[in-house]
């Protein structure tokens, strides 16, 4: 006690009274939510936790100072955005001190990006998050069937888009059928209803598309189609998927996810079913073509055909020809080797008896033996005598 001034000996004439750490701090708490309460304060995030239980624990700073804060999981949990280092927010809450360290701090009841709305921060994180997926990818686009035989339409029954989308393809094509799959399209959690019913119209036997749609709307109206899990079962329905919001200006999610976008359900009335008197239109053209080719072609057949005829005819009195000067090469040649002709040119031809053996030798003709001469112009008969 000696080395404090204002006490002499062992006595304790001021009366001071030593408190615990605990219960200093317990004052101090007490006069500071006292003393302030609520408060409004602006700054950047850093050092931004995420534990397990859903809590978020993050500093709040600026140029001069630094302040730590928590938001607790129920309040975490109805933030549109995410939090992350760097991002300029506002935030409404309490002072309140940290005992254990005997700290305060700021616990966080709501936060809103500076500068721009929650919604919008929401949106351009969630579109960041899925481009970086693929998501949007106009790779992944795919085209839709020319002539479907069955397309589901994800609407509300009720509304005025399911009646246009149904009076378009009704006058334009007749051959395909049309599934409603209804669900809700505007209203808090409406996003996991117009999710599941994607999933179903996937599902549905011979469906070859899909068209979701509503009627228009404002900005808020057409959150729904702004949601993840919409996009998600957009990009993961089985067959291609039309976006018909009904809205020009606004460009949601879903129509970026989609195989196509269409401005209105008209629109995507005419995307997804042929004209059936445009298909007439260019039969008929189709028809008339192949009349005039089919014409052309006969004409170059025949003449073809004219053209070959006259090959053929020509190559047959060549070949006829031919022939013909072979045939007389053989007949000179088989005229020259012809006994007649020998005998013509004076000679004769000596036969025995019998006629059937040429006399070749005078052995074969002894005296007194009958023979045959033949001539030119006749025979001879002949008796040897020498």
């Amino acid at each position: 006690m000696a080395s404090f001034p204002w006490f002499q000996g062992s006595d304790n004439p001021y009366g001071v009274v030593f408190e615990t750490v605990g219960g200093l701090t317990e004052r101090i708490k007490d006069a500071l939510e006292a003393e302030f309460g609520g408060v409004a304060v602006r700054g950047e995030i850093s050092n931004l936790a995420r534990p397990r239980s859903g809590h978020l624990y993050f500093s709040l700073k600026d140029n001069q100072a630094s302040v730590r804060v928590v938001m607790w999981r129920t309040d975490a949990q109805r933030l549109p955005f995410d939090l992350a280092d760097g991002l300029a927010v506002r935030l409404v809450g309490r002072v309140t001190v940290y005992s254990p360290r005997g700290e305060y701090q700021i616990i966080a009841q709501a936060v809103e990006p500076e500068g721009m709305g929650a919604q919008e921060l929401a949106f351009r994180q969630l579109f960041a998050r899925l481009s970086a997926e693929g998501l949007f990818d106009p790779d992944r686009k795919r085209p839709l069937p020319r002539f479907p035989r069955r397309i589901a339409v994800v609407t509300s029954p009720t509304g005025a888009a399911v009646r246009d989308l149904l009076q378009v393809t009704g006058r334009r094509w007749k051959g395909t059928d049309v599934v409603i799959v209804p669900t809700r399209v505007q209203g808090i959690g409406v996003g996991r209803e117009i999710a599941a019913a994607l999933e179903l119209a996937g599902l549905i036997p011979g469906v070859e598309v899909v068209v979701v749609a509503r009627g228009g709307g404002s900005a808020e109206d057409l959150g729904p189609f702004n949601d993840e899990l919409v996009v998600r079962a957009i990009a993961g329905c089985p067959v291609p998927v039309v976006a018909a919001v009904g809205h020009e200006i606004d460009v949601t999610l879903a129509d970026l996810a989609a195989d196509r976008r269409a401005l209105t359900p008209s629109e995507a009335g005419e995307l997804v079913v042929p004209d059936a008197a445009e298909i007439a239109m260019h039969l008929d053209r189709l028809g008339q073509a192949l009349h005039h080719a089919g014409a052309g072609r006969l004409r170059e057949t025949r003449t073809n055909l004219d053209s070959l005829a006259q090959a053929l005819l020509q190559a047959a009195r060549q070949n006829l020809e031919h022939r013909k000067h072979r045939l007389d090469r053989l007949k000179s040649s088989l005229e020259a080797l012809n006994p007649q002709a020998v005998l013509a040119r004076g000679y004769s031809l000596t036969l025995t008896e019998d006629g059937r053996t040429v006399v070749r030798d005078p052995s074969q003709a002894p005296p007194g033996v009958i023979i045959h001469s033949l001539l030119a112009n006749g025979r001879l008969t002949s008796r040897v005598e020498d």
